[in-house]
C-alpha cells in the first residue's frame, strides 16, 4: 500500500463517524483506529505488512486533524431506525414531507430511508414543530443518527 493510499484512508476516518477500520491487502495489512480525547480526533495507524510500509505509516501518522465536537441540539431528535439512503420526499424532484418551521404530527410520516431497494416511510414520534433538518437528500445515514429535531 502507498504514502498516498495510506494518506487518503486516514483523512477519511478524520473526518467521518467510523472510529476503526481495517484494511487486507495482499501487500500486508493496515488498521486505523481513532481515539478522540476531549475534542480532537486522531487517527492511530497499525500496520501489518512489509518493512517498507512501517515508514510510511509512521510519516502518514504525523498530520493530525481537529474536529470539532458536535453543537448541542435542542429539542427532541428524530434519529434514523436503520441504515439506508435519506429522502425527504416520496418522488424525485417530488415535494418534501416537511420543511423547517413545518408542524407535524405524531404518527405524520416525515421522510423516507430506502433500505435494500425498499422504501421505508419515517414518521414523526413527536408532535411539535420541525426547527431543523440535520440530513441531505440522497445522503447515506446510519442507525441512530439524528434526522431532524422538533421542538
Amino acid at each position: 500500500m502507498d504514502l498516498r493510499k495510506l494518506k487518503t484512508l486516514i483523512d477519511l476516518v478524520s473526518e467521518s463517524n467510523i472510529s476503526e477500520l481495517e484494511i487486507t491487502e495482499a501487500d500486508g495489512k493496515v488498521r486505523i483506529v481513532k481515539s478522540e480525547p476531549a475534542a480532537m480526533a486522531v487517527p492511530q495507524v497499525y500496520a501489518t505488512a512489509p518493512v517498507a510500509l512501517a515508514p510510511a505509516a509512521a510519516a502518514a501518522q504525523a498530520p493530525q486533524a481537529v474536529v470539532a465536537a458536535p453543537p448541542v441540539e435542542v429539542g427532541h431528535t428524530v434519529k434514523a431506525p436503520m441504515v439506508g439512503t435519506f429522502y425527504r420526499s416520496s418522488t424525485p424532484g417530488g415535494k418534501a414531507f416537511v420543511e423547517i418551521g413545518a408542524q407535524v404530527k405524531e404518527g405524520e410520516p416525515i421522510c423516507i430511508i430506502e433500505a435494500m431497494k425498499i422504501m421505508n416511510e419515517i414518521e414523526a414520534d413527536k408532535a411539535g414543530t420541525v426547527t431543523q433538518i440535520l440530513c441531505d437528500n440522497g445522503q447515506a445515514v446510519e442507525f441512530g443518527q439524528p434526522l431532524f429535531i422538533i421542538e
